[in-house]
């Protein structure tokens, strides 16, 4: 999947209207002072090496190995909100707090938002995984910039219409459904990288970054002129709604994506309905 750039531009301006707003205005109810921008600092590092320093910028967390967890001038997502890379020259971040990611951009796979952070500053190189940073800022405080708020939506724990079986049931009886063709209800996800029937999904308020909450039954056979009926990200990135679906299901683990899913449900036929 091609990488969006306007996905990037957008975060990069979200960043500059910031500092317009900072350069006119006291930004009142901060506590951590007036602060500098990651350019600044790593255009001037010697300026700031070894001070304690407040910073503006994007934070990005990504889990892996090797982990990410850097300030930076923006940062680039695909379509769909995976994949975040931070933009410019990053400063590798000591100590964010965790509780703050809450507040910030959770596609799924990586925590990135922006936000000022306290600290004391290092120059030189050797920080982080591997030594591959230049900059550090231990951090003492940190606090969101923008505010993002996720909006759950989740199928009721329920008996099912006749004919049907309930997913929760199907959930916590999963032997005796074993090899059976059934209908059940609940959230399709699907982002190019996982495709399941969940208890729910979670997106941002305008629709984006979805993510599968609660429960999940890895899914195959989806039709995809069903997906067209539901919320379709930009460059089809991603397809999530309520669906109520036909299939085989299967259980005894070891299905999907690293085989991290207890259940398989082989799709027939897939019918969107109404939110």
């Amino acid at each position: 999947m091609l990488r969006a750039p306007w996905r990037a531009l957008s975060l990069a301006a979200l960043l500059l209207a910031g500092m317009v707003l900072l350069s006119t205005c006291s930004w009142q109810g901060s506590a951590l002072g007036t602060p500098l921008y990651v350019q600044n600092v790593t255009a001037s590092p010697q300026d700031y090496s070894g001070q304690e320093i407040t910073v503006d910028g994007a934070y990005v967390w990504r889990p892996g190995d090797p982990t990410i967890s850097v300030l930076a001038v923006g940062v680039s997502t695909l379509d769909n909100g995976l994949d975040a890379q931070p933009l410019g020259e990053p400063i590798w971040l000591e100590g964010f707090p965790a509780q703050l990611s809450e507040a910030l951009h959770r596609p799924g796979d990586a925590v990135y938002g922006f936000v000022r952070v306290r600290g004391e500053f290092s120059s030189g190189g050797g920080f982080g995984p591997g030594g591959e940073y230049k900059h550090q800022l231990v951090v003492d405080q940190a606090e969101a910039i923008e505010q993002v708020v996720r909006v759950e939506q989740r199928i009721d724990d329920e008996p099912a219409p006749a004919g049907q079986v309930s997913f929760f049931d199907l959930r916590r009886n999963p032997e005796q459904y074993n090899g059976q063709t059934v209908t059940v209800r609940g959230y399709y996800f699907w982002n190019s990288v996982i495709y399941v029937l969940a208890e729910g999904v979670s997106t941002e308020e305008d629709g984006s970054s979805p993510q599968a909450i609660g429960d999940a039954i890895w899914m195959e056979g989806f039709p995809p002129d069903k997906s067209a009926e539901l919320n379709v990200g930009p460059n089809n990135s991603y397809v999530w709604g309520p669906v109520e679906v036909t299939g085989t299901f299967q259980t005894g683990g070891g299905f999907g994506k690293d085989g991290a899913y207890q259940s398989i449900f082989l799709v027939e036929s897939a019918t969107p309905l109404a939110e």
